[in-house]
């Protein structure tokens, strides 16, 4: 049995913003030949709108319908109940506040300079709101890091199979023996 049968068929991927969920998940889906789903792109309508709880619900609960997917995200109000139950592995992507937010200042500069859009509007635009992405990392870093390290704990999540990777390289010695490219 190889390390990819181990991971099961229904896989999350959860960590801070810009630490790679969406870039890993869907590396994974496609040498797993799976669907990946980006909860990002279920949850923000044009404009950085929110989507309210019963739209998103509905749109994950019909992403995940299937016995097998590549989940990035966490939207924990929802994922709890509509994602978890079923999730046989969990990655974690546990990575330093300092990497975090130079990725958060990379991809937005990239994001501002190609004129690229994200959901209808400017990434970039981000960080002139109250809530900015900038800000946001910061708080929710130490208190996800807390909500996965209690997660992992729980006899009621013992079914997941959690992984957790600290470093970008920790990450590629992972995949390279988890999930090897073909």
């Amino acid at each position: 049995m190889s390390d990819a049968d181990n991971l099961g068929r229904r896989i999350a991927v959860v960590g801070p913003m810009c630490s790679g969920k969406s870039t890993l998940a869907a590396l994974l889906a496609e040498r797993l030949g799976m669907p990946f789903v980006e909860l990002d792109a279920l949850f923000w309508l044009p404009d950085w709108t929110e989507s309210d709880d019963e739209t998103f619900g509905a749109k994950v609960a019909e992403a995940t319908a299937g016995d097998e997917w590549a989940v990035a995200g966490s939207y924990s109000r929802i994922s709890e109940r509509l994602i978890w139950p079923r999730t046989e592995t969990a990655i974690w992507l546990d990575f330093s506040l300092p990497l975090v937010l130079r990725r958060l200042l990379v991809r937005s500069w990239r994001r501002w300079r190609n004129k690229e859009l994200l959901w209808g509007t400017s990434f970039w635009s981000q960080f002139y709101r109250r809530n900015t992405l900038l800000f946001g990392a910061m708080r929710f870093h130490r208190g996800g890091r807390r909500r996965w390290v209690r997660r992992m704990a729980d006899p009621g999540w013992s079914h997941v199979n959690f992984v957790r990777l600290r470093s970008p390289a920790e990450l590629e010695r992972w995949l390279a023996e988890a999930v090897p490219a073909a």
